[in-house]
């Protein structure tokens, strides 16, 4: 499956702003099962300086100031990515990822193999998930046991996320702590991963946070809006023998061909898909817009367009 991406960050101030500076990680990643075919980053008013890195989690990270004095910023991130989950490992048939226990996983995690060493960074208290709570812990212990499969458990625990929490727009920002989304069991799909991830690390397991896209799909009979997709994220349990595996609890499902993958970290904090400083006054106002199609579909607009003009 082949998708085109477009996701625009525009912020309007009251004042002007004299000089900011910006992080931005959009650009979506490659690997076996994702292929980034396209990707062109466009800003105005244009940077005086624009460069791309990789951060410590092997995103692409781009860096870019604007000196000039400007009342709007605009950020417009357009991709082309082929996803193949087919060619990813099976997690359903991998006999390692369906019976490897908690307790025989935990054991593996004291190997000096490389990718066991990589993987335990994600143990660690991050900056949004830290200091776990008694409550985070009992949520966690309901699903992981000693004797049970790490992939059962996980699988378990997306779907308990999906079922015991509600999804609220309103609840949380992205300073509200995990422990309040677990009092109040609601949220939204940053939220949900983010409790996740802390139930898992509470029993010992390494777990990531991954940033991204979902394809959604219109009613049927209904004709699909632009720009009303969103940003998602999930979480991702390393199983020792295997590797990572991704979960989404805000729809209960493995991610497959429908989840597009844009960078990994410990938390939101490690990965936002646009963050920065600004020299100016007054507030702002940030608007942002996602819009994803199959590439196929995508080709049909374009060519109807045409049509018309002509």
């Amino acid at each position: 499956m082949i998708f085109s991406i477009i996701h625009t960050t525009s912020y309007k101030y009251d004042n002007y702003v004299t000089y900011c500076h910006n992080i931005a990680i959009l650009k979506p990643k490659d690997f076996l099962g994702q292929k980034l075919l396209e990707y062109h980053l466009e800003i105005t008013p244009k940077p005086s300086t624009l460069n791309d890195n990789l951060d410590f989690y092997g995103n692409t990270s781009t860096n870019f100031s604007i000196d000039k004095q400007h009342k709007e910023l605009i950020v417009t991130a357009r991709s082309k990515v082929e996803r193949m989950y087919e060619l990813q490992k099976n997690i359903f048939d991998f006999k390692v990822s369906k019976e490897l226990t908690l307790e025989d996983a935990l054991k593996s995690l004291n190997s000096l193999e490389s990718d066991v060493i990589e993987a335990k960074q994600f143990l660690l208290d991050s900056v949004l998930i830290n200091n776990i709570s008694t409550n985070i812990r009992a949520y966690a212990n309901e699903s992981f046991k000693p004797k049970r499969s790490v992939f059962e458990a996980a699988n378990e625990l997306m779907k308990r996320i999906f079922t015991d929490f509600k999804f609220d727009t309103q609840f949380s920002t992205i300073a509200t702590p995990i422990e309040e989304v677990m009092k109040a069991k609601k949220g939204v799909c940053q939220d949900f991963a983010q409790v996740a991830i802390a139930c898992v690390r509470s029993v010992g397991l390494p777990a990531k946070y991954v940033s991204g896209y979902i394809e959604t799909l219109p009613p049927p009979g209904k004709e699909k809006l632009v720009g009303t997709d969103a940003s998602h994220a999930w979480f991702s349990v390393f199983i020792p023998g295997f590797g990572w595996v991704d979960f989404d609890p805000t729809n209960n499902q493995i991610p497959k061909n429908q989840h597009i993958v844009i960078s990994y970290g410990r938390d939101y904090y490690d990965v936002p898909p646009l963050k920065g400083v600004i020299y100016g006054s007054g507030k702002s106002v940030m608007d942002v817009s996602v819009d994803i199609r199959s590439y196929s579909s995508s080709q049909n607009q374009e060519q109807s367009q045409s049509q018309k003009m002509i």
